[in-house]
């Protein structure tokens, strides 16, 4: 293997603590250059691997290097036999099953389990880590089933099918094509390793699978929260609301971080609006002056999904900021078992595997972000409702040159209402909490698991639901403001307009919409649509 600690320190350099989620996400969406282990990191892990060797040339029973594992830890074994058992362990928790994994959540994967082990506690060979390192270095990705872990002893069957590439088993997904490992390691120039003591657990023991949906799923829902804010504003215009709801008095007397910052956000871009106004400018179109009982033209307040979309949005904001800190803790710990302790020559035996931090982390994220989905789908509705239109016709439909709507076989946004529901549907339905479902497995020596695994999974298919709410959202907003007048939106919210305009025709008849859908969500997870 090509030991990338002897090459300069430049791009991704990983040493077990230092690992950002947005650089996961870099790696994982495979915009970064090479990857490599810093030397201070080599150093460790040969100290750690040192010390384990010492240990099993002890001959003292030790779990993990002399014991077999889990409830058959009673049974030691001959150093003869070290190497079989490690090969052996990866192989019988090959029994995933389900769709493989998309490429980011592997790269992400490959990335966080090499960096763990680069703290140098786990006993395994730098070598090893390098190998993993290759592996990420030359997009070859080892195909791995979404369901089989539990989130306990680590993430076992999945890692598993990483670990067994660098044996030369198993497949990778390499080139576009779908490959025998053992053919890409030769095309490589690399060959399949060869395990001593405890680096076959070393690679599966951990939650590397589990924290890269998590991390993912983190970085994307950051990236959601403004583009929910840019859907409000655009809500608010379209609706004519008042951005009184969104001034800075009401907030700082319920200062909770995310609602002040999203309802000064949703504030910036309607600035300059002349559709959503001032409180007060809207009270001066009501007449101004007591005219006794009367109808009021304009209402002063407005739907909870565009008044209360700070306290909605805000929640998500907060959730995420202690998110992202137990997902940096994660993916930057020796989430491993047994841990080697250099300065005492002691190995620690304990349960660092476990990832409850990260199903209850996911657990949160997601409800938080199913509840904006639910929002910006409360938002839609109203927009296209024939009851509460405030003047923009049915459907959003198009009005022609007589000012009459164009109605008879044009129903224009009816149906991305239904798509919308079903996406929302869904996003509320998978926001169940995973990780209070622990079940006792492996004879019950795993009587508590995490299922941090399932709820991370969840959580990414959450964001990516909301995502595709939000695309729609966006798509009906535009039309709306096309039929308000765009000329009177925010400066803002119309350079917006224009880009997806460039990308997107404006309706006026009935025609598929999916290929509209998949524009804007390309406008949303590349950060273009917030560049503009």
């Amino acid at each position: 293997m090509v030991a990338h600690y002897d090459l300069p320190i430049d791009g991704v350099v990983i040493d077990g603590w230092n690992l950002t989620i947005d650089t996961v996400a870099g790696v994982a969406a495979g915009q970064s250059d090479r990857v490599r282990i810093a030397p201070s990191a080599v150093r460790a892990m040969r100290k750690a691997r040192d010390l384990k060797q010492d240990l099993v040339n002890g001959g003292r029973p030790s779990y993990g290097l002399s014991t077999i594992f889990g409830d058959s830890v009673i049974r030691q074994i001959t150093s003869a036999k070290t190497a079989q058992l490690q090969q052996n362990l990866i192989r019988y928790h090959r029994n995933g099953t389900g769709k493989d994994v998309p490429a980011d959540v592997v790269r992400a994967t490959l990335l966080i389990r090499a960096n763990c082990l680069a703290r140098g506690r786990s006993g395994i060979r730098p070598e090893i880590v390098g190998a993993l390192v290759d592996l990420l270095n030359a997009d070859a990705l080892p195909r791995i089933p979404e369901r089989g872990s539990v989130g306990a002893s680590g993430d076992l069957v999945p890692l598993s099918y990483l670990a067994s590439t660098l044996l030369g088993e198993g497949m990778l997904s390499y080139r576009g094509e779908e490959c025998a490992a053992e053919d890409v390691l030769a095309e490589l120039g690399l060959r399949p390793v060869e395990l001593e003591a405890k680096e076959g657990l070393a690679l599966i023991n951990g939650t590397a699978f589990s924290s890269a949906f998590a991390a993912i799923a983190t970085y994307r829902a950051s990236q959601l929260v403004p583009v929910a804010e840019l859907c409000t504003a655009l809500a608010a215009e379209a609706a004519l609301a008042t951005r009184g709801h969104f001034d800075s008095f009401i907030h700082d007397n319920k200062p909770h971080p995310g609602q002040v910052a999203s309802a000064s956000a949703v504030a910036e871009l309607l600035a300059d609006s002349r559709l959503a106004l001032d409180h007060s400018e809207v009270v001066e179109q009501t007449g101004g002056v007591d005219v006794g009982d009367a109808e009021l033209s304009n209402s002063l307040r407005d739907h909870y999904s565009i008044r209360c979309a700070p306290q909605v949005i805000g929640v998500l904001r907060d959730t995420l900021s202690w998110v992202r800190d137990w997902i940096e803790v994660e993916v930057n710990s020796a989430n491993d078992n047994p841990l080697f302790d250099v300065a005492t020559g002691q190995a620690h035996s304990g349960g660092n595997f476990y990832g409850g931090h990260i199903a209850q982390a996911m657990d949160s994220l997601k409800t938080a972000v199913a509840n904006v989905a639910d929002l910006l789908d409360r938002q839609l509705e109203n927009l296209v409702d024939g009851e509460s239109d405030y003047g923009r016709g049915p459907n959003l439909i198009v009005s022609v040159a007589t000012d009459e709507w164009q109605t008879g076989p044009n129903h224009r946004f009816k149906g991305m209402r239904i798509a919308s529901s079903a996406l929302t549907a869904e996003a509320l339905q998978r926001s169940l909490p995973a990780g209070v479902f622990s079940r006792s497995t492996e004879a019950h020596n795993q009587d508590k698991v995490s299922m941090s695994a399932t709820a991370a999974r969840d959580a990414l298919h959450v964001v990516t639901l909301a995502e595709e709410v939000t695309a729609i959202q966006l798509l009906a907003l535009c039309q709306a403001l096309d039929l308000r007048g765009i000329g009177r939106s925010a400066s803002r919210l119309r350079s917006v307009h224009a880009l997806v305009r460039n990308h997107v025709p404006t309706g006026t008849s009935g025609r598929a919409m999916d290929a509209d859908i998949a524009a804007v969500l390309g406008l949303i997870r590349s950060g273009e649509l917030l560049l503009a």
